[in-house]
């Protein structure tokens, strides 16, 4: 077991709550009278086990339906959904996109896949056993992430707000401001349902935030920034971007946008 905390976790913490806090939309003005937030718990990432991923793979969407591991991938001509095999990062199967579709974040639902795009406003749905589009959906604005609930799927847009879509029709039931320490958090990315909690990676800072989804407080900060320094990757799109929890085995796993490695990483609180 690896614990990437080499700038100390006391450190650490502070640091990753100083970055989140600076990705803000707006934030209310303190006043002498204003009783200051209650800290949020910061963990540094513990790595489990590491494991090969395709560096090839443009990562949108990570997850995991029946112990199988899917994944989105995005890129104009090169966006699809696949399955991969985790031990050995090769793709089983794989559908690609249209090439104007900018592949985004995606779920599964009973039997099926629900994909993302970025800019088309248009979701995808797949069979699951055979990869065959079988349904669309339109929804306003960008498509980031995407998750479910058991109830609902709920989507990230970049903006502070997550949506919560009926399956089936992607009507939106309702919202959330996600916010920390009474803050909004805008950027919000790939999104992973964990234990009742929301997690969300937040786009190019290397931290991964709990949130609760009744309220969108975020309740805790997984600081990945040292696991981050150490993957192989230069270009500066190269980053976190992938949160997939098995809930057959109770395993959390991380990965980025073209990293060449999956990891196996501590729940929080473990």
């Amino acid at each position: 077991m690896i614990r990437f905390a080499g700038r100390g976790i006391i450190a650490g913490a502070a640091l990753a709550i100083m970055a989140a806090a600076a990705l803000v939309d707006s934030a209310p003005v303190a006043s002498q009278t204003t009783a200051a937030p209650a800290a949020v718990p910061v963990e540094a990432a513990r790595v489990l086990a590491t494991y090969p991923h395709d560096s090839g793979a443009f990562t949108q969407g990570l997850f995991f339906a029946d112990g199988a591991l899917f994944e989105s991938t995005g890129q104009h001509g090169e966006s699809g959904v696949r399955e991969v095999e985790l031990h050995t990062g090769k793709v089983r199967r794989e559908v690609r996109l249209d090439p104007h579709y900018f592949g985004e974040g995606s779920t599964s639902w009973g039997d099926t896949i629900v994909s993302l795009t970025w800019k088309h406003g248009k979701a995808f749905r797949w069979d699951r056993k055979t990869l065959r589009k079988i349904g669309e959906f339109s929804y306003p604005g960008e498509g980031w992430g995407l998750t479910q609930d058991g109830k609902s799927l709920i989507l990230s847009d970049g903006t502070p707000e997550l949506r919560f879509l009926d399956p089936l029709t992607f009507a939106e039931q309702r919202r959330i401001t996600v916010t920390y320490q009474g803050r909004p958090i805008r950027r919000l990315n790939e999104l992973e349902v964990v234990r009742g909690e929301i997690l969300a990676n937040i786009w190019h800072q290397d931290l991964i935030v709990r949130i609760d989804p009744a309220s969108g407080v975020i309740i805790g900060v997984i600081d990945l920034r040292d696991l981050a320094a150490a993957v192989p990757v230069t270009d500066p799109e190269a980053v976190l971007n992938g949160i997939a929890y098995d809930d057959r085995t109770g395993k959390l796993y991380v990965t980025g946008k073209n990293w060449p490695s999956l990891y196996e990483i501590a729940l929080p609180g473990r």
